[in-house]
């Protein structure tokens, strides 16, 4: 059975939204993970963890997200190209057939 958690979910990521506004407002602005756990009776090194995981996934969000829609386009345009030839292949046998025939 796993530990319980001393703070709650809800409190760790009113935290991590916490730091991350005040660091998008004053981005040089030191200590403020240490602020935030003191205001919000968090201790500093379990904030700073959760901070740094959700800067992970951000940008994992950031890096990932953008690539797959791009990547996904390209492959439907690949596939659309690919039926595109097959037909203009078929339709370039059908023609030179038509061509010896009328030989």
């Amino acid at each position: 059975m796993p530990a319980p958690r001393k703070y709650p979910p809800e409190l760790i990521d009113r935290g991590v939204q916490m730091v991350a506004a005040i660091r998008h407002g004053d981005p040089g602005r030191p200590g403020v993970i240490r602020q935030v756990g003191e205001l919000l009776d968090i201790h500093p090194e379990v904030l700073r963890h959760w901070v740094k995981k959700a800067d992970v996934e951000n940008e994992k969000a950031r890096t990932v997200g953008p690539e797959n829609i791009n990547l996904r386009r390209l492959e439907q345009e690949n596939a659309e190209l690919r039926r595109v030839n097959s037909i203009l292949k078929a339709a370039a046998i059908l023609f030179a057939a038509e061509i010896e025939r009328a030989s």
